[in-house]
């Protein structure tokens, strides 16, 4: 595919599998218009980079489905002049989205290699308000807290304590919660020292790892 290809295919993924389900705030449906998805997944997926579902990116993790990129994104409400942590860095197109939608964004990746892969392409588009980090993302990055939205890329076997802790007054956390093959995405708001939580829908994503997330064994488990 060329570029004009590549930018139509785009065009049809915003429209039938975004807008079409729902997605409505203009600044999201832009930003994923104009986001080049298919230089985050690896030659041999480029031409699938724009179809209804996640792809493998290597080390065991995968690029979410596009409409549940947005979906996540539109949880967080973001108006522009946030500070925001990403869970989970993996190909960097989530953070390559966020990054139009927020002030400042940190992303936090426990695999250096797809970490260092992520920084070279969001370095390529001149997405210079992106931070990328090498750790666990379970603990959070409490350096740079608080922060006014937090999105967690990979499922959890409940909410890590830290990341509502780093949660800025006000601010909203989007994680999915549950064990293998079986997760709601839940959305979490600080409000006045406390947390609301409200249910979404069914996903599946890889397990979150570290120390407030999932061990291989456990997981295995479930």
């Amino acid at each position: 595919m060329n570029e004009e290809a590549y930018a139509a295919a785009r065009n049809r993924m915003v429209r039938d599998q975004i807008a079409a389900r729902g997605i409505r705030q203009a600044s999201l449906l832009e930003a994923m218009r104009t986001t080049p998805r298919h230089v985050f997944v690896d030659a041999e997926y480029r031409d699938m980079a724009y179809s209804d579902g996640p792809l493998p990116i290597g080390q065991g993790q995968t690029i979410s489905q596009p409409y549940i990129v947005a979906l996540m994104t539109e949880l967080l409400e973001l108006r522009g002049g946030e500070n925001v942590l990403e869970v989970g860095t993996g190909s960097g197109y989530q953070a390559a989205i966020l990054a139009q939608m927020a002030r400042q964004v940190h992303t936090i990746e426990r695999h250096s290699s797809l970490a260092e892969h992520a920084r070279r392409i969001l370095e390529d588009l001149h997405l210079d308000n992106v931070r990328v980090h090498i750790g666990d993302g379970s603990q959070g990055l409490e350096a740079f807290s608080p922060y006014q939205g937090i999105l967690v890329t990979a499922a959890a076997p409940q909410v890590p304590q830290p990341l509502l802790d780093q949660l800025a007054e006000g601010g909203r956390l989007v994680i999915p919660v549950g064990s293998m093959g079986a997760q709601i995405l839940e959305c979490w708001r600080r409000k006045e020292g406390n947390y609301e939580r409200d249910c979404n829908i069914p996903v599946a994503f890889v397990p979150l790892r570290g120390e407030y997330g999932w061990q291989e064994e456990r997981w295995r488990l479930f």
